[in-house]
């Protein structure tokens, strides 16, 4: 027995059925403003009774030449830039400014050369793109250039032409560097973030490590050392780390190696480093404050609950998702990309710093 296959309810049928044009239907949905309140109602009314789900999307976005998606690069895979709470509080602010406007998130994992691969970006359905902290020159970006995106950055690079919102990362750098001075520390270390593309930890110089390819390491980096040096420490002695990673777990490796060299101040570049050393820390018995200051940078959540809490540079990072957010709104708009902006820091003192013993 052969069964016959009921027809999908259309745009038209609604139309017929309240006695308005395609347009009025049409208007509920994509444009209310245009109807009034009861006139809508009645048509989603009738479109409820005749099993009408809507405008299909995909013939929306080959009407407007819109697809409604923003695609938000990542220099990391999904897995690691999660395990990184700077990033969540961004991504959320950015996408409850972006949301009510009707735009949805196409999150593009990055890989080995420090952004998403060129193709993923090339064939991804999106208006626009946002990249996340993405390393120097990464093919992404050529990607975004050559499908002629409008583009917005988020603390890294510099890209001529794009939005861009960041953080004071050498002033952050500096402070942090200065109120362990001002305890009377003199042998410091430095736990890195990723520094190169490719992963890998390990030890770094001062040179190679502002080399980076990443801009706001080459900036923490440089407040980090030149305060030393302007307190009389020669920053080619203070050793120096890099993580292959975000994550806590991949940084302890990097912190035990460092408290090797029995600091007293270490300087980390994220709050999910120096967790990670406060937890090596523990393990060996250390006392912070007491043998070892730690600072960390972001004052993410779980900075306040440690045990100490932690010492840390605060970057407002919901301003910045916010921030974000409104300068993709106003490219699609169609206007022209502001000057940069460059959002204040500020220094928390926590329980994790002290004098040097």
């Amino acid at each position: 027995m052969t069964g016959t296959r009921r027809r999908r309810p259309t745009l038209d049928d609604v139309a017929e059925a309240v006695g308005v044009s395609r347009t009025t239907v049409s208007n509920a949905y994509n444009r209310p403003d245009q109807l009034s309140a009861d006139l809508r109602e009645e048509v989603l009314r009738a479109a409820k009774r005749l099993g009408y789900a809507g405008p299909n999307p995909t013939a929306r976005s080959l009407a407007t030449q819109r697809s409604g998606a923003i695609a938000f690069m990542l220099d990391t895979g999904l897995s690691a830039a999660f395990s990184d709470p700077a990033l969540s509080i961004t991504l959320d602010a950015l996408a409850s400014r972006v949301d009510p406007e009707g735009h949805a998130l196409l999150l593009l994992p990055g890989g080995h050369d420090g952004g998403p691969r060129a193709d993923r970006v090339l064939a991804a359905q999106a208006d626009l793109a946002v990249a996340y902290s993405l390393a120097d020159n990464a093919p992404a970006l050529r990607a975004v250039k050559q499908r002629g995106l409008p583009l917005v950055v988020i603390d890294q690079p510099v890209v001529p032409g794009s939005a861009r919102v960041s953080t004071d990362d050498r002033g952050g750098a500096r402070a942090a560097t200065r109120h362990l001075l001002e305890l009377g520390h003199r042998r410091f270390a430095i736990l890195s973030a990723q520094c190169l593309s490719e992963p890998r930890g390990g030890p770094l110089s001062a040179a190679e490590a502002a080399r980076s390819r990443f801009l706001d390491n080459r900036e923490r980096l440089a407040g980090y050392l030149e305060t030393l040096g302007a307190a009389g420490i020669d920053p080619d002695a203070v050793p120096i780390w890099e993580v292959s990673g975000l994550s806590r777990e991949a940084a302890m490796p990097g912190a035990a190696a460092l408290l090797d060299r029995e600091p007293t101040a270490l300087l980390c570049m994220s709050d999910e480093l120096a967790l990670a050393a406060l937890a090596v820390a523990r393990q060996r018995g250390l006392r912070v404050p007491a043998d070892l200051s730690i600072v960390g940078f972001d004052d993410t959540p779980p900075a306040a609950w440690s045990d100490p809490p932690l010492t840390t540079v605060r970057q407002d990072l919901v301003r910045k998702g916010q921030l974000a957010g409104e300068l993709a709104l106003r490219l699609l708009s169609g206007q022209r990309a502001p000057k940069a902006t460059t959002l204040d820091v500020e220094l928390v003192v926590r329980g994790s710093t002290g004098p040097a013993k």
